[in-house]
């Protein structure tokens, strides 16, 4: 229960159940605002706050949930109840589009956690399972909303097709207004021509006629009826005889089509109205998802959260404050204090106490407010951690309750309230009093008040009440289960700071505050003298020891957020140290590699280098001095290890760096070389053809850069020709040939070709591969492989051959390239394709 009636009011809850309903989309909605009231079961508040939390959840992953047309056509549909009553087109589109809305919503929260539509299966799982829960029970009209659409057109009009009647009659309606509208324009026309009208006139509809606007002299030269004159009296509106038969047929017409169009709409409402009671049932879901959508939108405005609920009476708050007074300061560009307010079954009565405009009746407020609001099931602006428990009854005492109809002075209405507090208060209320025991003689007022604060410690009840009586402040010292409270004052500054601080009572500061205000000092004097001195020094003691408290808390709090700071120096400085000791591992690892590497790489160029000293027949010197070389760089890289200091390990990896370039840089310029050479052997073959060489069946060609004589045999469209080459037929692209010289002719004619070789360049020609694999091999074997791999498939035929060298460190891809660059039968070379191998296949085109 809540007491007394106006506890909305005296909390601002009216204001905010106005905001809410601000928040609605439709009556649908605010209809429920208007129903919300506090709850005492945890279940139904957690199953509330569930479906605020889920619908927010809802409004950040979907962006298809249908909020569209939230029509409440309940009282609608109660009406059409009634046999003979059917809907207008208005109605009936509106009932469209929200039953249509109901359909999608309930799909929409079938869905499953996959996004399918969900089965009957027990352990299907939704992804909004508190809202899904809404939808049971709901039933959805598929089939009158595709009836409904069959009837009327997107803008709520009924189609043409609603009926074969219906469309009979527009159709004649159309081709009537047709024929009155060029006659009407015909006769204006001519008028205009005669001047009996203005040039500028056009038709007008006078009670739903079409006339012409005439001046009053010239009425009698136009046959017709007179519908109307304008108010100046300059304007008569005629209806010509040769129109006022088609004009009748067009009224006899629109008769029609509104008699057929009722028709129509009552046999669309008695095929509705069995389903009307299930169908305003459906309109709950509707209801309901516009006012958890409105409670979504309300914590989006205030900032707040659903808080963990508990099932016990609880106050366990951080940072509490109260909603619409932090909107208002927002607006003023003001920040509102946060409360912290701990009740629980040690502590269950908060006796707060401090200065007046301190803000100890807003922090009541607070309190009362944001605890009705999660019993309600609003979300309410505080910290994460929060936790908020259930209480059975909320009852407030607050604010001047004088009555001249009761003749009642405030302090009777006061006690009026106690009496029904202490009447129906258990260990399951919450009870918020303002100003306790003021309205009446000090001292009777703060002894009754202490008595009633002792009935309430019986009973186990919780609260917040704000005093400035000192009997009341020393009560909690004597009494378990009360705490103190005081609102926090800048003696300073003089300036109230509106923060709660809970363990002290706090002082009133009055004498203070009316030296700032500027009563004589006489005047203060004599006010201190009157309350004796150990009052004042009581008071004194007091402002002394909330001022402590606050300055050691905040020392507290500083320190505390200095070892935090502090701490996260630390872990980080532990966390880069550690990341510098395993970057030093891989700086280490890296430079081995790249070591070992360098080693491998100066192997195969040594033993590459001797082959070709070998082939030169050059000095064995030379040689020596080579593998000298070899030896002093592999004992370097050996002396790289994880023992070696870091000057030691950079100056090794510069040097192996250098190495490395000069490597690249005697590999880069033997390719350049190799590439000039290739440049002059093909400047040689191309001046040996003359653009004037015609290549004929017949002829005695050879391939360009080759040496071999064939005959050409035939040629086709495509520009292949077909060579024999000592009895082996070559399809060739005429391109690649050239006319051989006569003395080629006669050398080629001195040979002859066994049948044995024959046989044996039949043999290769058949058993040949187009891949030829050369993985791991070393790079003078790998070479010499390609050579006669090239060579084989020039021989052949073959338009195209793949060469498998792997990826590696690219050297073998590397030389093998730098090769088939000097092949003058080599048109093109390049990689694979990444789904067939890439980098590490060489795709070749001859």
């Amino acid at each position: 229960m809540i007491y007394p009636n106006n506890f909305e009011q005296k909390i601002g809850f009216n204001e905010v159940r106005t905001l809410l309903k601000s928040k609605c989309l439709s009556t649908l909605g605010t209809g429920l605002v208007d129903d919300m009231a506090m709850s005492d079961d945890a279940n139904t508040i957690q199953t509330w706050l569930k479906q605020t939390r889920e619908f927010r959840l809802l409004q950040t992953e979907a962006d298809d949930f249908p909020l569209q047309y939230f029509f409440d056509l309940r009282p609608t549909l109660s009406r059409l109840r009634i046999e003979g009553t059917h809907l207008d087109e208005q109605e009936l589109f509106d009932l469209f589009r929200s039953l249509d809305t109901i359909h999608l919503v309930t799909r929409f929260l079938n869905r499953t956690t996959d996004g399918e539509d969900a089965t009957d299966g027990e352990n299907t799982r939704f992804p909004y399972p508190t809202l899904q829960r809404l939808t049971v029970d709901v039933t959805t009209f598929p089939d009158i909303v595709r009836r409904i659409g069959q009837i009327v057109d997107k803008f709520g009009k009924i189609k043409d097709s609603a009926s074969p009647e219906l469309a009979r009659i527009r159709r004649e309606l159309a081709q009537t207004e047709g024929s009155v509208s060029r006659i009407l324009n015909n006769i204006l026309r001519n008028a205009q021509q005669e001047g009996l009208v203005e040039k500028d006139v056009t038709p007008a509809i006078r009670e739903g006629r079409l006339v012409i606007p005439v001046l009053p002299g010239m009425k009698r030269k136009i046959g017709g009826i007179v519908h109307d004159e304008s108010a100046s009296g300059r304007t008569v509106y005629i209806e010509p005889t040769e129109v006022v038969e088609a004009n009748n047929k067009i009224r006899e017409l629109e008769a029609d089509e509104k008699k057929e169009i009722v028709r129509i709409l009552k046999e669309v409402s008695a095929d509705i109205r069995p389903h009307i009671t299930p169908m305003m049932a459906s309109y709950q879901l509707l209801a309901h998802i516009d006012f958890i959508r409105a409670k979504a939108e309300l914590a989006r405005t205030f900032k707040a959260i659903e808080p963990q609920l508990s099932n016990s009476p609880l106050i366990d708050w951080g940072q509490a404050v109260h909603p619409l007074l932090k909107l208002s300061l927002e607006k003023q560009g003001k920040r509102v204090v946060p409360l912290d307010v701990i009740l629980t079954k040690d502590k269950r009565i908060l006796i707060i106490s401090g200065p007046n405009a301190g803000g100890k009746s807003v922090c009541l407020k607070t309190v009362g407010l944001l605890q009705y609001m999660v019993q309600c099931g609003l979300s309410v602006p505080m910290g994460d951690t929060s936790r908020v428990g259930v209480f059975q009854n909320l009852m407030i005492d607050i604010g001047d309750e004088q009555s001249i109809e009761n003749d009642l002075s405030t302090y009777s209405s006061h006690l009026l309230n106690m009496k029904m507090m202490m009447k129906n208060a258990n260990d399951k209320t919450l009870i918020l009093i303002d100003e306790f025991g003021t309205g009446t003689e000090p001292q009777i007022g703060g002894a009754i008040a202490e008595s009633v604060l002792t009935q309430f410690c019986k009973k186990g009840t919780f609260g917040v009440v704000t005093t400035h009586y000192q009997n009341l402040k020393h009560f909690a010292d004597n009494h378990k289960g009360v705490a103190n409270g005081a609102m926090l004052y800048d003696r300073k500054e003089m300036r109230a700071l509106f923060m709660l601080s809970i363990g002290q009572p706090g002082s009133s500061f009055a004498i203070e505050i009316a030296r700032k205000i500027g009563l004589p000092e006489e005047v203060i004097q004599d006010a201190s003298r009157i309350v004796g001195e150990d009052y004042i020094q009581s008071d004194k003691y007091l402002q002394d020891i909330v001022r402590d408290k606050r300055y050691w808390e905040n020392k507290r709090a500083t320190i505390h957020k200095q070892e935090k700071d502090l701490q996260a120096v630390i872990e980080r400085y532990e966390k880069d140290i550690e990341e510098i000791g395993k970057t030093r591992k891989d700086v280490l690892k890296r430079a081995k590699e790249q070591a070992e590497e360098l080693l491998r790489e100066s192997n195969k160029r040594i033993e590459t280098t001797i082959r070709e000293i070998k082939e030169a027949q050059a000095e064995k010197e030379r040689t020596k001095r080579i593998r000298e070389e070899l030896s002093e760089f592999r004992t370097s890289v050996e002396q790289v290890d994880a023992s070696a200091n870091d000057e030691f390990i950079a100056k090794k990896i510069e040097q192996i760096k250098r190495r490395k370039e000069r490597h690249e840089k005697h590999i880069k310029e033997k390719a350049e070389k190799q590439k000039k050479a290739a440049e002059q052997i093909r400047e040689a073959v191309s001046k040996k053809s003359t653009p004037t060489d015609v290549i004929m069946p017949g002829n005695s060609v050879k391939m360009k850069g080759l040496t071999t004589v064939g005959r050409v045999e035939s040629l086709d469209s495509n520009g292949m020709a077909m060579v024999v080459f000592g009895g082996i037929r070559s399809k060739i692209d005429v391109k690649r040939l050239e006319l051989a010289t006569p003395t080629e002719k006669e050398q080629t004619k001195q040979y002859s070709i066994s049948k044995e070789t024959r046989q044996a360049i039949d043999d290769r020609k058949n058993n040949f591969h187009q891949d030829l694999d050369v993985r791991g091999e070393r790079g003078d074997e790998a070479l010499n492989a390609v050579m006669h791999f090239i060579d084989d498939a020039i021989l052949v035929g073959m338009p195209r051959v793949r060469i498998l060298h792997g990826k590696g460190n690219g050297i073998l891809r590397q030389l093998i390239r730098q090769y088939l660059a000097t092949v003058p039968n080599v048109t093109a070379f390049k990689d694979e394709h990444v789904q067939f191998g890439g980098a590490g296949i060489t795709v070749v085109d001859l």
